[in-house]
């Protein structure tokens, strides 16, 4: 019997933990817009469960401060925390959230090194012992099996139903570009898997959506809704980059499924483009709090599917719509920008 489980993100959450935006290079040219985005995120969780805020500085929070009582945010339902960061992607710097045997929250701390791809992270790397600094959660450091040092992984790449099954992809895990954790094979990740996270079956999909500058991240294309149940983002248009991509992936998971889930497709918005470039723009990006789901629209006209598609799947929360385009500039939305952190296992 593994000794930890990963709840799955439906599981009662103690709160969600976000990163106030401050570094102007994840949105060139377009960061004064970004913070009042965020505000609007803490207005919908915060009625459902407590925020807390990670601000880099005294200005920083200040900023989040002002923001936040311009959209009529209760204090009492979010905590500001000064903290260094280099960039605001909790799911990826902060560590995931698992139950001990006895159902209590431990931190997986994984090593973070900016996707294998950007050099400002001394910050970030630190994220996990705030956390616990400020939570008091216990925090563990997952090595490898091989004997290779401490796993690095993010909280993007990896998608669970809570009961065992668990979703990667092989471009983020086992390619040589942005290579995570060289020479540590797909058994070894599996391995790791079970012992940290209390995985028994991975499904391995094939590539992340185009535009993704993690080089295959899970939650941009493919996520669980129930234990047995994946919302697919799925590309018709075969003159679409991710078409083919989309269309293997949807082969990989109706051959795993064979009759214990089913899958449900998330069509795109239209390429959303920015200086020449194709951003990883996908509503699959969504994140389920208590209460409420929260989904990234594009002003397109999927925006009313996708919303319509995930209510189907959360009849007991309200779907929410927060507007992405600007966001989306960063490479990343609503599901990249925070972290749950669950309670306790009743």
């Amino acid at each position: 019997m593994t000794k930890y489980r990963m709840p799955a993100e439906w599981e009662p959450h103690a709160a969600t933990w976000i990163a106030w935006p401050h570094h102007e290079p994840d949105w060139p040219g377009k960061l004064e817009p970004i913070p009042w985005v965020y505000a609007e995120i803490v207005r919908v969780l915060h009625a459902h469960e407590r925020v807390e805020i990670l601000c880099h500085s005294e200005d920083v929070r200040e900023d989040a401060r002002a923001k936040l009582d311009a959209h009529h945010c209760d204090p009492a339902g979010y905590r500001l925390h000064v903290v260094p960061y280099d960039r605001g992607w909790l799911r990826d710097s902060m560590p995931t959230v698992v139950h001990d045997a006895e159902g209590q929250p431990v931190l997986a701390n994984w090593q973070f090194n900016a996707w294998a791809k950007y050099d400002n992270y001394a910050h970030d790397a630190r994220v996990g012992e705030v956390v616990a600094g400020i939570t008091g959660m216990p925090r563990m450091e997952p090595m490898r099996p091989d004997g290779g040092g401490r796993v690095v992984l993010e909280g993007g790449a990896i998608e669970t139903n809570g009961a065992g099954l668990f979703l990667v992809t092989e471009e983020c895990l086992l390619s040589n570009v942005q290579e995570r954790n060289p020479g540590l094979s797909r058994s070894g990740y599996e391995q790791v898997f079970r012992d940290v996270l209390g995985v028994h079956e991975t499904i391995w999909l094939g590539e992340g959506c185009v535009g993704d500058d993690t080089h295959g991240h899970v939650d941009d294309i493919a996520r669980f809704v129930d234990a047995t149940t994946i919302v697919l983002a799925h590309e018709e248009d075969p003159a679409d980059e991710n078409h083919q991509r989309s269309k293997d992936n949807l082969r990989r998971l109706q051959h795993a499924g064979a009759g214990r889930f089913h899958v449900i497709t998330l069509p795109y918005p239209r390429p959303v483009m920015m200086d020449g470039q194709r951003l990883p723009a996908s509503y699959a990006n969504f994140y389920i709090a208590n209460g409420v789901v929260i989904v990234p629209t594009f002003n397109d006209p999927n925006d009313r599917v996708a919303l319509n598609t995930l209510g189907e799947c959360f009849p007991g929360r309200t779907v929410v719509g927060i507007h992405a385009v600007d966001l989306v500039w960063g490479l990343g939305t609503l599901h990249c920008l925070s972290q749950q952190q669950p309670l306790p296992a009743r």
